[in-house]
C-alpha cells in the first residue's frame, strides 16, 4: 500500500514539473507563429485585387442606377 502512495507522489511531482515547463515555454514565446506573417505578405496582393474588383463593381452599379 505504501508503494501506491509513493507512486502517486512521484506522478504528481512529475506532472507539476511538466506544467511548469509548459508555462515557461508559453511565456518565452515557444509557440508563437513566426512563419505565417512572412507568408501572408505573398497573398496580400490577391486580397487587394479582390477588394478592388468589388469596389469597381459597386461603382459600376452606382453609375447604372444614376
Amino acid at each position: 500500500m505504501s508503494v501506491i502512495y509513493l507512486l502517486i507522489t512521484i506522478s504528481i511531482i512529475v506532472a507539476v514539473l511538466f506544467l511548469g515547463a509548459f508555462i515557461k515555454a508559453v511565456k518565452s514565446g515557444q509557440y508563437d507563429d513566426d512563419y505565417t506573417p512572412s507568408v501572408r505578405m505573398l497573398f496580400d496582393d490577391e486580397l487587394v485585387k479582390e477588394n478592388s474588383n468589388k469596389l469597381i463593381q459597386t461603382e459600376k452599379q452606382k453609375q447604372k442606377s444614376i
